[in-house]
């Protein structure tokens, strides 16, 4: 019998339009792989949705609040609807900034020194000397970030506009130079490590993320061995640490500069990365040996409920 999958799209969060596009091509992947799919917008009647449908698994594919901090988690826990990537706790611990950094903090990934502050207070005054990074306690794909280098002489204003989006609390953490590197984990499994660089400027913003030829993905990253292993110990480390299940992916600095300090910080883990065709996952699986297809196919066979 062919097993139904739902692809769960979209979204309410700042990061919808990514979802979608992440959402179509697994759709996609999936029919190519034979499964009977059927494409869900998850609105604020998902629930109702995925009833009416009855499928046999959900494949999360949103991105953001609702959808990766533990909310659609614990819709398809009441539900027992099978789900893929991680469940209610390591989701909602992973979106939260601050808290995922405790943790992981105590499991041995450093991560850099921050304080999180209220939006006013941060607009208000620099909370730490620059440079420093503010960024949203719970959104992903670098929304909102703001990078107060030290020739800025006054915290950034725009976190006191009314029509700011991400919510009243920020982090604000030390900024950590050097490389952007990443490494994903399936299966409790550590891939490859990528270095990432901005094709345009020095910062891996949103656009640098998705738009193509945004960045250069340089698979596997040209750093000594040593420090490849490390940032792939660390990123197991840091999903078992935040109670990660299926596929996550951790995001690293590594300051290489020859004056610099040699370090690899942790900046957060997502719980839902990107699918889309300029994606860092479906890259490390090919390099590991899985087509996309197998991919996805590999995460429908992974899903469950209690996870």
């Amino acid at each position: 019998m062919t097993k139904h999958v739902a692809v769960l799209m979209g979204g309410l969060s700042a990061e919808r339009e990514v979802s979608l596009r992440s959402g179509a091509a697994c759709a996609a992947a999936l029919e190519g792989e034979g499964f009977r799919v059927s494409r869900v917008d998850a609105g604020r009647d998902v629930a109702a949705a995925l009833a009416a449908l009855n499928p046999d698994v959900a494949f999360n594919a949103l991105h953001g609040r609702f959808g990766e901090d533990g909310v659609v988690q614990g819709i398809l826990e009441m539900m027992r609807l099978p789900y893929t990537h991680s469940g209610v706790l390591a989701s909602a611990l992973a979106m939260q900034k601050d808290r995922a950094k405790a943790v992981m903090a105590a499991a041995g990934v450093p991560v850099a020194e921050g304080v999180t502050v209220s939006r006013f207070e941060a607009a208000k005054r620099h909370v730490m000397p620059a440079p420093y990074v503010v960024k949203p306690v719970s959104e992903g794909s670098s929304v909102g970030v703001i990078i107060v280098r030290e020739d800025r002489s006054h915290p950034p204003q725009e976190l006191a506009r009314e029509d700011w989006p991400y919510g009243e609390s920020v982090l604000v953490e030390r900024y950590v130079p050097g490389r952007e590197l990443t490494c994903a984990v399936m299966d409790d499994r550590a891939l490859g490590v990528i270095d990432i660089r901005p094709a345009t400027g020095v910062f891996y913003d949103f656009d640098a993320k998705y738009a193509k030829g945004g960045s250069i993905h340089v698979l596997p990253a040209e750093i000594k061995p040593n420090i490849y292993h490390l940032v792939q110990q660390y990123a197991l480390t840091a999903h078992r640490a935040l109670g990660c299940r299926g596929v996550s992916r951790a995001d690293f600095r590594f300051d290489e500069r020859p004056d610099g300090s040699g370090e690899v910080v942790c900046l957060e883990v997502n719980t839902q990365p990107g699918m889309t065709e300029t994606s860092l996952v479906p890259e490390l699986a090919a390099h590991a040996g899985m087509s996309f297809g197998e991919l996805v196919r590999w995460m429908v066979e992974d899903a469950s409920c209690d996870r």
